[in-house]
């Protein structure tokens, strides 16, 4: 076997990048994978996690490109969230044995078993929509890296989707392995030693280069607000950022789901439109436009936020009086908590306790514990269908950074949706924005809508 054709690893970056489609979130592993990572080049504008807080863009790069343009540095536990929170489209890792009910053990682990210390691939395999194994199909010892069963305790379990190693290309389907392609000059009785393990040969085997599907070019841009909210449902759950007066809002998506209409939504944010009532920096004879729009049209039917009402009794909002009629539902969170249950739907956390609220109604109906002497209370994790928030400046690949009190609750809501969209001054070619400057990056936005020029935030 030893003279036999192998591919080298561009051959296997190649077969990867096939795989990837634009805007795809790709985690990589250590060793191989992380190689095989960096030669993504041909990868049409994704993000490559590459383990050591780097969010690479592959937009307008090259294999000699030093200048990835989009790209964002993150902490570790940005990039544990963006694995675990659901965000990551491709999680390729380095294999040491994979089984045909795609059990796999990482190359690391294999080669550590007695530290048992996975680590990275444990977070690597956690939660993206598909997993590639990569690997040098035979050991040094000639042993196939597929197997009957994990000689180790394996680093996930039934997660392996594709498997690609240096003479073949095969699926983990139904029955097992499936073979897709085939090196030349290889045979499927090469493939393992293991009597045991059958592999079932695909309709049309390949053993040259699958040419890659015609791409159509990302745009995340939108003319209008409306048309950027067009499949919002009725009983859609919408975060809207904001803190407490009318600077950092999205004023203008705000307009435009009140004028897209619908009805029976549940709303999240840190007020319920307080904006118009407190008057910060409203100009004289003017009214903020907030979360009053929606409410006054009949549109919200539940509200989750932590300042829901006015400071004056006097001057109650329009949320109080339909609360008071019996028109909405209220769920009151404290401010801190509120942060923490957005930021944790985003990270893939369900629940978490705290002790914030012990003791009072806040912790009515709630699981408590005694950790350590104290009480706290188990407050779930907040998810949305939509998100609406206020940015200043973003990139096409929609890189998000902000000014003033738009980054609250900005960066913790954008990851906490199913779809978010971002309203923003002006939008700048991929490369303008300095990668440490980037607060939200473009995996988190998936619409960007610009403000008219002409678009005042007060009526």
């Amino acid at each position: 076997m030893l003279d036999k054709k192998v591919l080298s690893l561009d051959e296997l970056a190649f077969k990867v990048a096939r795989e990837i489609r634009p805007g795809n979130v790709v985690a990589v592993g250590h060793g191989m994978a992380d190689v095989i990572g960096k030669r993504l080049s041909s990868a049409p504008d994704a993000w490559i996690i590459d383990g050591y807080g780097g969010l690479i863009s592959t937009h307008g790069a090259s294999k000699s490109s030093k200048d990835k343009q989009g790209s964002s540095f993150h902490g570790v536990s940005d990039v544990a969230s963006i694995m675990h929170g659901g965000h990551v489209d491709i999680a390729i890792v380095e294999a040491g044995e994979i089984t045909a009910s795609g059990d796999i053990v990482s190359l690391s682990t294999l080669s550590t078993a007695g530290l048992l210390a996975p680590g990275w691939s444990v977070d690597l395999l956690d939660n993206p929509r598909r997993v590639i194994a990569v690997a040098k199909h035979f050991n040094s010892m000639g042993e196939s890296v597929l197997k009957s069963n994990c000689t180790v305790n394996p680093d996930g379990i039934g997660c392996v989707d594709m498997i690609i190693t240096d003479i073949a290309v095969l699926e983990i389907g139904d029955n097992g392995f499936v073979l897709k392609e085939l090196v030349d000059g290889w045979d499927i009785d090469d493939l393992t030693a293991d009597g045991s393990i059958h592999i079932e040969s695909s309709q049309s085997i390949t053993d040259g280069e699958v040419d890659k599907e015609e791409e159509t070019e990302l745009s995340k841009l939108y003319d209008t607000g409306v048309a950027a909210m067009s499949d919002l449902p009725d009983g859609a759950t919408v975060m809207i950022d904001g803190f407490a007066g009318p600077g950092g809002m999205p004023h203008y998506l705000l307009v435009s789901l009140r004028d897209h209409g619908a009805k029976e939504l549940t709303i999240i944010g840190n007020t319920a439109g307080i904006a118009r009532v407190v008057n910060f920096g409203t100009p004289a004879g003017k009214q903020a436009i907030d979360h009053t729009l929606l409410i006054d049209n009949g549109q919200v039917s539940k509200a989750v936020a932590s300042y829901p009402v006015s400071p004056s009794a006097s001057r109650p909002t329009a949320f109080e009086l339909a609360y008071r009629r019996g028109d909405v539902e209220l769920e009151l969170v404290p401010q801190g908590t509120l942060a923490e249950r957005l930021r944790s739907g985003g990270a893939g956390i369900s629940a978490f306790f705290t002790p914030t609220g012990v003791g009072t109604l806040i912790a009515e109906g709630k699981q408590s514990r005694i950790i350590k002497g104290k009480e706290y209370i188990l407050e779930k994790g907040l998810r949305a269908d939509f998100c609406i928030i206020r940015g200043y400046k973003a990139d096409k690949l929609g890189n998000v950074i902000y000014k003033g009190t738009s980054r609250n609750f900005n960066p913790v809501m954008a990851p906490a949706a199913d779809i978010t969209i971002v309203e923003v001054d002006e939008v700048v070619e991929v490369g303008t924005l300095e990668p440490d400057e980037i607060v939200t990056p473009g995996i988190y936005i998936d619409r960007i809508v610009i403000r008219p020029k002409d678009f005042s935030p007060y009526e």
